[in-house]
């Protein structure tokens, strides 16, 4: 390990690799920063620039520091727009934008750039320690423990619900169910749900239901409420508060430690990946926040914005694992930055370590070097950044519909698109009026296609339920998802029945 480590710095700390590492993070960044164009579409694009190179260890370095770039960078829009386009990010907007709508977007954004830094340097520090021992640990999963993962995922919607909402998040977490059956499933050939039309037998996309769901309301809102583009600060044009306080940086601490662990041992599993790492991270710290704090979830608790933003960059870190050491991509971008390896005929697994030391080595060394790069150029341009809450109501609202559009179609690249976003728009809108959770149907939407997957796999296996009995590891993720339904339930009938006491002792 040290010998390996001593060839990855000298290899990493070359003048092309540190370039390649600064490049990497500022054309991610960028991209993140605008809704639609996620990691997977830039680093499909890069991959003939990457290949052209030659030197696979340079190229990999690139292409990661585009990947972990794109996620850091992804929670600008989600915090100023309220435009999540990268689904990893969607959690962040739960209270990163209630925070910039309050005033305090320059706090929201250093809050999210040092909570991603901390989670993406504390995986790599894992990454280097635990990979050879957590590649043997993942190939433990099989599809009966990914269905179980994806009830777990599920069952933390009451953190996405407000105070007596649990029943309509449960029916939006329902509807975004039945919404990821829509198309052919992995198991099945035959389409399903789309009323003959052929646009919709790959199903619906994320990144339109994202901007659906999210920005197109919010710029909806924007037209019917002019009082809304006001940010706190007065009218003055001045993005303050960019610091966090000592007692701020002390409350957000063990939030960060917490979900630093938690975000890349979730995506050292193989198909978990940001997403779920997000989503269960802002569900663990609700449900063990006490009282007030719990209430400030939604609302703009810091919290509640530190906790996503560590938990995704972690676990980008940890997806590396399964697809250095088992060659097994963890998600839709690392199998692009699979196919990208097999390009530059370098086969990962578990001889990568031993053969090509120089490459496994390089790539954990330039994960340090990336995330402090990202803090550098991320911290400066909050200021800047920030400015886009200032930009006039007649402008902005455009902006916003620019952006939601143009993403939508270059998801799919087709036409048909725009309408379902304008569709579903519309009755998030309605929904939103209504007081229903959205980001619920969000998340029944992710994890269905994954659960209805795993779920079938499982059942032909096993040749029925019997592989819940048969499995442990499946049965015990299936007990803390039970537990994550009725702690919250507890405590919230123990809260009442306090309340319902002081009221007769009044």
């Amino acid at each position: 390990m040290i010998e390996g480590l001593l060839i990855g710095l000298s290899t990493a700390f070359s003048i092309q690799n540190l370039l390649m590492v600064i490049g990497g993070c500022l054309i991610g960044t960028f991209i993140g920063m605008l809704p639609g164009l996620g990691p997977m579409s830039i680093i499909a694009i890069m991959i003939p620039v990457a290949i052209s190179m030659g030197d696979p260890s340079a190229a990999l370095i690139l292409l990661a520091g585009v990947y972990y770039g794109a996620i850091f960078g992804g929670s600008t829009s989600s915090i100023l727009l309220n435009a999540p386009g990268v689904a990893g990010t969607v959690a962040s907007s739960f209270d990163g934008y209630p925070m910039a709508r309050n005033g305090q977007a320059g706090k929201a954004l250093t809050i999210a750039a040092i909570s991603s830094f901390m989670g993406g340097t504390v995986g790599a520090v894992l990454l280097m320690i635990f990979a050879p021992i957590l590649s043997s640990v993942a190939l433990l999963f099989h599809s009966a423990e990914y269905f179980a993962l994806m009830v777990v995922g599920l069952s933390a919607i009451a953190a996405f619900a407000g105070t007596g909402n649990v029943a309509k998040a449960v029916m939006m977490t329902l509807i975004g169910l039945m919404m990821a059956t829509v198309g052919e499933g992995a198991l099945f050939n035959m389409p399903r749900f789309t009323m003959g039309l052929l646009d919709l037998q790959s199903g619906f996309s994320f990144i339109t239901l994202a901007m659906a769901m999210f920005a197109l309301p919010e710029a909806l809102f924007l037209v019917m409420n002019p009082g809304r583009t006001k940010t706190g600060d007065g009218g003055t044009g001045k993005i303050e508060n960019l610091r966090i306080s000592a007692s701020e940086a002390k409350s957000i601490a063990p939030v960060i430690g917490r979900q630093s662990v938690q975000g890349f041992f979730i995506g050292v599993l193989p198909g978990a990946g940001a997403t779920i790492a997000s989503f269960l991270g802002y569900a663990v710290e609700r449900n063990i926040a006490k009282g007030e704090e719990q209430a400030e979830f939604g609302k703009g608790s810091i919290k509640g914005l530190a906790a996503p933003e560590t938990a995704n960059n972690a676990a980008c870190t940890g997806s590396f694992v399964p697809l250095l050491t088992l060659g097994i991509p963890g998600s839709g971008t690392t199998a692009i930055l699979l196919g990208a390896l097999i390009a530059l005929n370098v086969t990962p697994g578990p001889r990568l370590m031993t053969e090509s030391p120089d490459i496994f080595w390089a790539v954990i060394i330039s994960m340090y070097i990336g995330n402090l790069v990202l803090l550098i150029l991320n911290l400066p341009l909050i200021p800047y950044i920030a400015k886009v809450l200032q930009i006039p109501r007649n402008y902005l609202i455009p902006f916003i519909l620019f952006f939601t559009l143009m993403g939508s179609y270059i998801g799919q690249n087709n036409a048909t698109e725009l309408l379902i976003l304008v569709g579903f728009g519309i009755c998030a809108t309605i929904l939103r009026f209504a007081d229903y959770p959205l980001a619920p149907l969000l998340i029944g939407f992710i994890l269905g296609s994954m659960l209805e997957d795993n779920f079938s796999r499982s059942m032909q296996l096993a040749d029925g339920w019997g592989f819940i009995l048969d499995r442990p590891m499946t049965l015990g993720l299936l007990v803390i998802a039970a537990l994550l339904v009725i702690v919250p339930s507890y405590r919230a009938r123990r809260a009442r029945a306090r309340q319902a006491g002081v009221a007769d002792g009044d």
